[in-house]
């Protein structure tokens, strides 16, 4: 062994005067030693200093006598990595009768001198083992060879030199210290068949290389090991030198790198891509797989109501649910947001499955209980049947989702299957999109409007402005039959500036006519909450003839639900610009009437539904009625279609009336000539 720097163990300082030797050595043993041309000294372990040395030992210490060798505190700047082997020796010495041979470079005076140094073990009288040194003569002085032992000696890199069966002929202090006592090349690997592979690797190739599980003093470890044949500079036989980097913390990383990259970080789930490569490996198995989508109904109206904590706590307990009603070899993936697929490997039989997939769906839509709320859940699902190797991940995910629109269509809190009607029926939906996103861009939509009339007055007053579709091959298309894929596409918001850029512009053009005609114009919700709206309306109310108080935005109840006081804010600044705020379908949604009279509102629109029913739907319509005249809010009765629903709400003190007992949506001019039509006869009101 040697020393890399004058910082370790031979690199010398005095110690302090007065210091005394705790240790004690019967000296007389050694009187043979004064004479020797030998350099012989004894080394104190644990005292770092020296406790004897004859006159060759202090010259080559360069120490004036015996007593000035002694006294130096050789621990004072030893390295970690001289104190560790230091150590091992020791322990070495206290097992066996161990003798080493190794290469020293001692500093004394900050002077390298390199020797070769045999060591053995000493007791001491207190019990203790020492360390009996006797240079037997210099080592080369070539600065390679010298350097090579330090860095042997102080590298991390554990080396350790293997005969053929497998006991270790040198091990350097960094293996030293890695290994467990007894260790042979075969004890070392954790799993047998790993050795049994270097073995096989080394007789087939001379050389191998892998990434393995060892046993440590400190447990098991990833080790990096490179192993070859070589021979023995010491028998000339042939041996096997193996290195090896513990790479523990490197793997653990890899790992968990790998283990992000594969999962959603909410729920714990596998995720799209893990699924995509998963369903891929399938091409080797046989029997029939399933792919079922499922997605949480109304899920954002939790995130409103209750915030995201709450709605991220449904998602994890939806999937430990999950798990808990599914096989362990089925897989769990979420897509994104409340979307979550099940992958049914080689699914059994169809009853057994059926009962399966209904006891998931049982488990997903028990209710929530938390500290904060008691929830009642809901999920849709859609199933796909496929056979490994055939469709695409594409296809069957796209039909799985296909069958899933189904059950949301149908009503919610159900199971689809996927089959071919329902392709088509997507089909045809794909295609729809396709032109309304070709009608968006070339503007085919158009206006109609419909009169609403003053209950006073028999006047024609105000206009409800309704969006078509002037579709090039199928000509003129009602709402019903493209706003649902607008709104799921996200069309709508597009769709909704152009409608509300025409009826802005027809508002406009009325109040230079001076025709007095208030226009409502409907806004989605997700374009109540698109920026773009207010930037809209404030453009429009900065022109010098903006005709204040004669446009009215028409909002739904869904747009109420969320942060009341942010909805409460946006609200009042709209008003303020000089629009007028209306409630549509009024009666049909969630709003709470404890806190309608928060926000600005102008108008409500007592739904269409509540206008058939009469008059068994009387004392709910008073009720509304009631309400508005509360917060001092005019009212609309919708869909009027008889005389006797006319009749009833004249009695009642509602402000207007809309339907096609007057008119249904005309277009623009034909709008006017009814309104003109209507407001110079004379109506029975």
């Amino acid at each position: 062994m040697s020393t890399q720097t004058k910082d370790n163990v031979t690199a010398f300082s005095t110690r302090p005067k007065g210091a005394r030797v705790a240790r004690k050595i019967d000296r007389e043993a050694f009187g043979f030693a004064y004479s020797l041309q030998t350099p012989v000294w004894v080394y104190d372990i644990d005292g770092r200093c020296i406790l004897f040395a004859n006159a060759s030992a202090c010259r080559l210490w360069q120490a004036s006598t015996e007593a000035e060798l002694c006294s130096r505190d050789l621990g004072k700047d030893m390295s970690t990595s001289v104190a560790e082997r230091l150590k091992q020796y020791q322990n070495d010495f206290i097992a066996s009768d161990a003798t080493f041979n190794e290469m020293w470079t001692l500093y004394p005076d900050n002077v390298p001198t390199s020797v070769m140094v045999n060591y053995s073990g000493y007791p001491l009288q207190n019990g203790q083992m020492a360390m009996l040194c006797e240079a037997t003569g210099y080592a080369d002085d070539q600065p390679e060879n010298l350097r090579s032992a330090e860095a042997l000696l102080h590298t991390d890199v554990m080396i350790t030199l293997f005969s053929l069966d497998g006991k270790p002929l040198y091990m350097n202090p960094a293996a030293r210290k890695a290994a467990p006592a007894g260790v042979t090349l075969g004890s070392m690997f954790a799993d047998p068949t790993d050795h049994e592979l270097l073995l096989y690797e080394l007789q087939k190739n001379g050389v191998h290389r892998m990434i393995t599980r060892v046993s440590t003093p400190a447990g098991l470890c990833w080790y990096d090991v490179s192993a070859k044949h070589c021979l023995d500079a010491a028998t000339g036989k042939t041996a096997l030198l193996t290195t090896y980097i513990d790479v523990s913390e490197l793997k653990d990383a890899r790992d968990r790198a790998r283990y992000l990259a594969s999962r959603d970080q909410l729920t714990g789930c596998y995720n799209r891509s893990f699924l995509q490569q998963r369903m891929s490996e399938l091409t080797l198995m046989s029997g029939q797989c399933a792919l079922l989508y499922f997605d949480v109904d109304r899920f954002k109206q939790i995130n409103d109501r209750f915030g995201h904590e709450m709605g991220d706590l449904v998602l994890k307990m939806l999937v430990e649910r999950a798990r808990g009603a599914i096989r362990k070899k089925d897989l769990i993936a979420r897509l994104g947001g409340d979307e979550f697929v099940i992958l049914f490997e080689d699914t059994p039989s169809a009853e057994e499955f059926s009962t399966q997939i209904s006891r998931l769906f049982n488990q997903l839509t028990q209710p929530f209980e938390t500290a904060a709320a008691k929830l009642n859940v809901t999920v849709s699902m859609g199933m796909s049947f496929f056979h490994p190797g055939g469709n695409a991940f594409d296809d069957i995910l796209r039909e799985a989702d296909i069958a899933l629109y189904a059950s949301k269509q149908a009503g919610r809190n159900r199971l689809t299957y996927f089959c071919e009607e329902l392709g088509n029926a997507a089909k045809a939906r794909d295609q729809l999109e396709i032109e309304l996103k070709r009608a968006v861009e070339q503007q085919q939509f158009t206006l109609h409007y419909q009169p609403r009339v003053d209950l006073k007055s028999g006047k024609v007053v105000a206009a409800e402005a309704l969006v078509r579709w002037n579709h090039p091959d199928r000509g003129l298309v009602m709402p019903n039959e493209f706003i649902p894929s607008c709104e799921e596409s996200g069309l709508i918001e597009q769709v909704g500036q152009q409608v509300l850029t025409m009826g802005c512009e027809t508002a406009f053009d009325w109040a230079r006519q001076g025709l007095g005609l208030q226009l409502s114009i409907n806004i989605s919700p997700r374009q109540f909450n698109d920026a773009k709206l207010m930037e809209t309306l404030a453009a429009y109310a900065g022109a010098p003839d903006f005709p204040k108080g004669q446009i009215e935005l028409e909002i739904t109840e869904n747009v109420l639900i969320g942060d009341l006081e942010a909805i409460a804010i946006k609200l009042e600044a709209i008003t303020k610009m000089g629009y007028q705020i209306a409630i549509d379908d009024f009666g049909m949604g969630y709003s709470n009437l404890s806190y309608i009279s928060r926000f600005p509102l102008n108008c409500i629109k007592i739904d269409r539904s509540f206008v058939q029913q009469l008059p068994k739907s009387g004392p709910i319509v008073r009720l509304i009625l009631t309400m508005a005249r509360q917060i001092g809010a005019s009212t609309v009765a919708e869909g009027v279609e008889t005389k006797e629903q006319l009749d009833w709400f004249v009695g009642q003190d509602c402000t207007q009336v809309q339907g096609y007992f007057f008119s249904k949506p005309k277009p623009h001019d034909a709008f006017l000539s009814v309104a003109r039509q209507i407001n110079s006869e004379p109506q029975p009101v």
